[in-house]
This record gives structure tokens, sequence and C-alpha cells, in this order.
């Protein structure tokens, strides 16, 4: 169990939070928050862009809610999750023997999703897949949109959170991908990464009263792209980015403190936890019953 002090807005002493301002480290609350490419910023420091640099404030002398990055501006679980799927695509492109864009062999193979063999003791094959690309172009994109989404995000979550956000969401897109494409084999982190959007959609929502952000203008260009080059005859799975997109947006709904109608993110409570069991049982429960026929 933590025993980190609880901490709270410095501009609204009744809201707890577990935010701090990357310039001065003071928590804010989530309305005090402003995103920014170097972390959060509180409102006394949003507008620094350059010139006159404003007063410098001394931290308070508080401990941080365990697992909340914010101060430090670093993102190392998604620097850590990028390494992964970047080592894991080159043991692939090794096994292959087909080229640095042509990955393969047998890690590739008994990882893939794949519906008619997940009912047959494959149902490890949800959470692997998601770590699988099919060539370049496919980890590149991946990977930046990780870098470029789920560094602010887990800045706002933090670590244990955010770790879990990914996972689950990347289990509901396995689960999407198997509704809407069972006998298609499916590979990719893009579920995951569209649970990241979903997540950040909802922050950008809670923070400024607005769904249309830049969370859902990046899922709208998306899901556009996906429709027109499927009809094309391309293979991308919708199924895996609305599925990934539906649990992060549950998730984060889950982790947040709700008090007078206000989402509040402090440290992971009771509701995070069960918000991301409830999510993940739902996904294997889904993945369960669409290839149960299978069997």
């Amino acid at each position: 169990m933590s025993t980190a002090e609880p901490r709270y807005c410095y501009r609204h002493p009744d809201r707890e939070t577990g935010l701090s301002c990357s310039e001065c480290g003071r928590p804010i609350c989530a309305d005090c928050a402003t995103f920014a490419p170097v972390g959060i910023r509180c409102p006394d420091h949003a507008g620094a862009r350059g010139g006159k640099k404003p007063r410098q404030i001394k931290p308070p002398t508080v401990r941080r809610a365990e697992g909340v990055a914010l101060a430090t501006g670093s993102a190392p679980i998604t620097k850590l999750l990028i390494a992964a799927n970047v080592a894991i695509y080159l043991i692939t492109v090794e096994q292959g023997g087909g080229g640095l864009n042509n990955p393969g062999g047998s890690l590739l193979y008994r990882w893939i999703l794949y519906g008619p063999v997940v009912v047959h003791g494959g149902w490890y094959r949800l959470v692997t897949s998601m770590f699988l690309h099919a060539n370049l172009l496919h980890i590149g994109f991946n990977m930046y949109a990780l870098w470029v989404i789920g560094t602010p995000v887990e800045q706002y979550l933090g670590r244990a959170r955010y770790l879990g956000l990914y996972f689950v969401s990347g289990l509901a897109g396995s689960a999407g991908a198997l509704v809407l494409t069972p006998h298609n084999p499916t590979l990719g982190a893009s579920g995951a990464v569209f649970g990241v959007l979903g997540s950040m959609m909802i922050l950008e929502w809670q923070i400024t009263g607005r769904l249309a952000g830049n969370a859902m203008t990046w899922i709208a260009i998306n899901l556009v792209v996906d429709f027109v080059y499927n009809g094309f005859g391309g293979a991308i799975s919708i199924g895996a980015h609305i599925g990934g997109a539906i649990g992060g947006i549950l998730i984060t709904l889950g982790y947040a403190h709700w008090r007078s109608g206000r989402a509040q993110y402090g440290q992971l409570g009771l509701e995070g936890v069960i918000g991301l069991v409830a999510v993940a049982a739902a996904s294997v429960a889904i993945a369960y019953f669409k290839v149960r026929g299978y069997q």
C-alpha cells in the first residue's frame, strides 16, 4: 500500500491531485493543467514560450504521488514499450531472413492473432500480437504515434495507470479485430495506440470541456484512412482500432475520481483497478464468444 501523502492543487486546496507543473513543481488539478511539449504547466507558467522567464517559485515540500513523474517531463514506460516493439521486430526480421522490411519466422507465427487458433490454447495471442509488425512503415508509424501521443498521456496518468491502459486497450483491440475479421491474421500495436488516443480524448474533454480536440481529430482522420485504404484492397484492422479506442475511453473514465461532477486524477484507486479488470474481462469474453465456434 502506498504511503505517499495526498497532494492538493495550490489554487484549489479542496482538490486532491497527482499532477505537478513541470516548471515549478507545484501540485495542480486538471482544471489548472495545460498540456505542453515539455510536460504539464500551471497557470503561472502556461504562457512561457521564450522571452522573459516567469519568476521561479520554490516547490513545496510535499511528497509526489507514487508513479507520477510529471515534474521531470519524462515518459519511461513509453520509451520501454517502444524499445520492446523494436527489439521484437528485429528478432522477427532475423528469423524471417527476408530483409529489414520483411519479418517472419517462428516467433511471428506463434504470436500473431488468428481466430481459429486462439480458441485452441492461443489466448496469449490477444496480447503478444500487439508487439508484432508487418514492415518498417507499419512499426515506424505506430512507434511515432506512440511517442507523440503516449508521452503526455503517461505524464498525466502516471506510470502504473498508463501501463494498464496500454495493455488492456491492446487486449480490447485484439477483441475488436476478432469480432470484425476473425479469419484475417492480425498484428500490430495500433489497438493499444488507439487506446491511448481514446484516453487523450477523454483527458482533453475533462480539461477543456470539448470533445473535438487533437485526439478526436487523430481518431477521425485515422478511421477515414482505414476505410479508404481497405476499400482499395488494403488490410488495416478497423476492428482493432475501434476496439482499442473504446477500451481506452472506458479505462480513463474508470481511472477518474469523480467529485461534484468533476474528474480528478490522484493515485490509482479501487475504481480504476475495477475498471481495468472489467474491460480486460469483457475483451476476453467477447473474443471467446466470437471464436468458440472454431472448437
